[in-house]
């Protein structure tokens, strides 16, 4: 499955990402929320209303109150209108205070689904992708969306409420003169279906920028002991100056996108109010039309107007949250392929792992592994030795289902590994990477990360369990001991270190299968030493598979395999393996 996010992705079931889709997904991530939201629109359809009302009180005053002189009633409608403002002003108030809670709500659940989502995806999915433009994604596109909810979906459909209520108010009045004003609307509505797409798409440019960028900063920061010790900063910065730019044209462009709805908007407003005095006018001088009428049609065009003004600005906001939302989204329907398959009857065999004409390839046409078998027995231990790039790891990989094969059967104590559930495999196959990782935390954090067996374990405890598996020994490389800080990354301490935790951490599991890729190529003679001792001490029915380069960690192996071309076969002794690698260096 190719998991490239830069290839477009329609969503599932080949739905259309209409408007009215994406609310519907949105308003699922709202959760108890929803029902704040329809108070919320409540509000503000009660907030449009009261502030409709008060241009055709003020015309009405006009004329039956200002220009016959009786000023009691000037002072009864400014009562009535202070009243509804002042209600229109709680309203208000109260749909920006529940607005609010929605949109951070959304927003905890959107993040929650998409970190969870990538929690979900195989390791394929990493490869193709780079970690700072997924971060981009869960940071910064979700803050987009959040920001539309949180802030301007409330002068979103207020603007939208007082438009449709004006519009109407404009056409009971005066049918004819209703039209006129709202002429200028119509050139709007074609204007902004037409822009809409190019202004998205603008936006959505400008976000994939921004994720390029943050991937290049996390790229280079990373690396960046790499860069001082070669001396390389120039390089660092002509690429960032590279992305940099490149980020700052679509911003830009995107910007520029964004700023052409409010000046249409506002000259179409212009026009709607000059048709209005003058058109007015002419009604007022045959005796068609009142003063006071005329009063109410100006505000009122203007509460048509001015929303539209404020949607203009809103649109941009609106088409920013839409293109964020495709780059979520593009997450949001990717599935797993590492499925777990439907159990099936267990075989009986003598052997532990088997390597059923299996074939493998990241890239469609360029096989690492071709029709490859091969099977393990309990508690033996095995060493996968070949060139660099000839397959060893992904070998290894397999065998811990991070892939799957292209073709073929890996059988696994009896069962297809496709069939077990990932805390059977997990809890059975042991795996300490060439790179091992570790998290912030203490050693203890690390070393029983995943290990449900002993969550609640007191240090004590787990002191006599490291003690009787003869793991103490490492602990003493540490100050500190089980509580000894780890920084981020591990930062701080040794590679070596590092493959001593994951080595403590990937016996505890006592798994039935335990891989070590290069797992003593950064440890010093001694340790290496105690951690065969410990190896030894593992059960008897533990099958070890040993990824090395050096000859000397696999003398002791019960049998050695050579992974060179797609191919894995045996190679007989230790003498023997020395000869394949010898021949391949001579034939390469």
């Amino acid at each position: 499955m190719n998991y490239n996010l830069n290839i477009k992705k329609g969503l599932q079931s080949n739905e259309k990402a209409t408007t009215t889709n994406i609310f519907r997904q949105l308003l699922t991530l709202m959760g108890e929320e929803r029902k704040n939201l329809f108070i919320a629109m409540f509000f503000i359809f009660i907030n449009a209303g009261l502030n409709l009302v008060g241009p055709y009180l003020m015309g009405r005053a006009v004329d039956s109150f200002v220009v016959t002189k009786h000023y009691e009633g000037v002072i009864q409608y400014s009562i009535i209108l202070f009243c509804i403002y002042a209600i229109a002003l709680v309203s208000g108030y109260t749909q920006t205070q529940l607005m609010g809670r929605v949109g951070q709500r959304m927003l905890f659940n959107l993040r929650n689904s998409v970190f969870n989502k990538l929690q979900d995806l195989p390791i394929d999915f990493f490869n193709q992708n780079k970690a700072g433009d997924l971060i981009s994604r869960v940071n910064n596109d979700t803050d987009k969306i959040n920001q539309f909810f949180s802030q301007s979906m409330v002068q979103f459909m207020s603007s939208i409420f007082s438009m449709l209520g004006a519009g109407i108010f404009l056409l009971s009045i005066n049918l004819k003169l209703g039209l006129a004003a709202l002429t200028p609307a119509l050139f709007l509505w074609i204007f902004t279906r037409s822009i809409s797409p190019w202004v998205k798409n603008r936006n959505s440019t400008n976000m994939k920028s921004t994720g390029s960028l943050s991937a290049e900063i996390q790229e280079s920061l990373n690396n960046f002991k790499v860069i001082v010790a070669f001396n390389r900063r120039d390089y660092f910065r002509k690429r960032f100056d590279e992305v940099n730019t490149e980020n700052y044209q679509s911003a830009v462009k995107a910007g520029i996108a964004n700023n052409m709805f409010t000046p249409v908007y506002g000259f179409s407003s212009s026009i709607g109010q000059m048709v209005v005095l003058a058109f007015g006018i002419y009604l007022i001088s045959i005796g068609q039309f009142s003063v006071g009428l005329l009063i109410s049609f100006l505000a009122y065009i203007t509460q048509f107007y001015n929303p539209l003004r404020q949607i203009a600005a809103l649109w941009a906001n609106f088409q920013v949250a839409l293109a964020g939302w495709d780059r979520i989204s593009q997450i949001l329907v990717l599935e797993n392929n590492l499925k777990i398959n439907e159990p099936t009857t267990k075989e009986e065999t003598p052997y532990l792992l088997s390597f059923r004409n299996v074939s493998f390839s990241y890239n469609i046409g360029n096989e690492i592994l071709k029709e490859v078998s091969f099977d393990l027995e309990h508690g033996k231990t095995y060493a996968f030795v070949g060139p660099t790039g000839g397959g060893k790891t992904t070998t290894a990989s397999l065998m811990a289902r991070l892939y799957d094969p292209s073709s073929g059967q890996i059988i696994f104590d009896g069962m297809d590994i496709r069939s077990l559930d990932i805390n059977s495999r997990t809890s059975s196959i042991g795996f300490i990477l060439q790179e091992p990782f570790l998290f912030s935390g203490t050693i203890r954090d690390n070393i029983l990360y995943g290990n449900a067996q002993y969550k609640s374990i007191s240090n004590e405890d787990l002191s006599k369990v490291l003690l009787e598996s003869g793991l103490d020994g490492l602990l003493e490389r540490f100050d500190g001991g089980l509580n000894a800080e780890i920084k981020s990354s591990g930062d701080g301490i040794s590679l070596g270190q590092k493959q001593l935790i994951a080595f403590i951490r990937a016996v505890l599991r006592k798994p039935k299968l335990l891989i070590l890729d290069e797992a003593t190529a950064n440890i010093d003679t001694v340790t290496e030493q105690l951690l065969d001792k410990i190896l030894k001490k593992l059960p008897d029915s533990t099958t070890r598979i040993i990824i090395a380069h050096r000859l000397n960690t696999i003398e002791n192996a019960d049998e050695i395999f050579f992974v060179n071309a797609g191919s894995v076969i045996k190679a007989g002794s230790l003498h023997d393996a020395v000869n394949l690698l010898l021949h391949d260096k001579r034939e390469s």
